[in-house]
């Protein structure tokens, strides 16, 4: 089953339910700034075993106490689709101090 664009209304709408995240040309984006370098690399590896789990792999970069998520899927043409949200609310909700309270 292929997996559609979502409308431009369709994202605003979805980012209302993501503090942080917002779209960067024709990805979702969120930067994630840490205590320490080691909790950010912590939080990339987690990062990457979500995605390994939901077979959907964004751009992820280790910075100096951040991590920067970008994605978008590739197979709707490089759009945002619903699979990209799924992603975004995955990560968030295991991301220190910003996940389910």
């Amino acid at each position: 089953m292929a997996v559609e664009p979502l409308s431009q209304k369709e994202i605003e709408d979805r980012l209302t339910e993501l503090p942080g995240w917002s779209v960067d040309g024709d990805r979702l984006a969120r930067v994630y700034r840490l205590d320490s370098h080691v909790a950010a690399a912590a939080l990339v590896m987690h990062i990457a075993a979500i995605q390994d789990e939901l077979d959907h792999h964004s751009d992820l970069t280790l910075g100096y106490h951040t991590v920067t998520l970008t994605v978008h899927t590739h197979s709707a043409g490089g759009a945002v689709t619903a699979k990209d949200f799924g992603l975004a609310r995955r990560v968030e909700d295991i991301a220190p101090g910003h996940g389910a309270h």
